[in-house]
């Protein structure tokens, strides 16, 4: 039974992700997801509680999969960036999921722990990496962690009428322009 049950809760939890990344959270339909899940929408209240604890979920899981899959390397922040830049190529829902997330909760109280703590986790790496002289000190370490990961994001963030003017947009151009930028960032 548990494995069943651990089973609902995946394609729960896929299909919203998929719902999230299409309509937001306040456009995202229970109806909809439980369909999608093969599901029926009890099954989300009861493992999830509401439609915003679902949201919080997925948003949970996309984090912690990526802290997973892109650990940072504080010796070597232009690969990080290019690896993180990667992920959101593999997984264009993240900054989908982000950009509702920013938009539908701005000036919320309620932060995510995963993300807290996964932020602080690399601030420290990126402080320690600046005590030790490997990284300059022209920003802090919190200033350096959110321009490597928005230069990371570039691409996934830009309109297609930007993207048209970019000469060479090809994937491995666009990756090396990311890892460049962070290296240009750190001289």
């Amino acid at each position: 039974m548990a494995r069943d049950a651990d089973a609902t809760r995946r394609r729960l939890l896929d299909a919203a992700r998929e719902e999230f990344s299409a309509h937001g959270i306040a456009g995202a339909r229970v109806d909809r997801i439980a369909a999608a899940a093969r599901s029926n929408k009890a099954q989300i209240y009861h493992y999830f509680g509401s439609k915003d604890g679902l949201f919080d979920a997925v948003f949970d899981a996309m984090v912690r999969e990526t802290l997973d899959d892109v650990p940072i390397d504080a010796a070597n922040l232009p690969e990080y960036a290019g690896r993180l830049h990667d992920s959101y190529e593999k997984r264009p829902w993240v900054q989908r999921i982000a950009t509702w997330y920013r938009l539908e909760r701005a000036g919320s109280s309620d932060l995510l722990a995963p993300v807290v703590a996964g932020n602080e986790a690399k601030i420290r790496a990126i402080a320690a990496a600046q005590a030790d002289g490997t990284l300059p000190t022209r920003f802090s370490a919190a200033e350096l962690l959110g321009l490597v990961i928005h230069l990371s994001g570039l691409w996934s963030a830009s309109m297609p009428e930007f993207e048209a003017l970019i000469e060479d947009g090809s994937a491995g151009r666009r990756r090396r322009l990311v890892v460049d930028a962070v290296a240009a960032l750190l001289a």
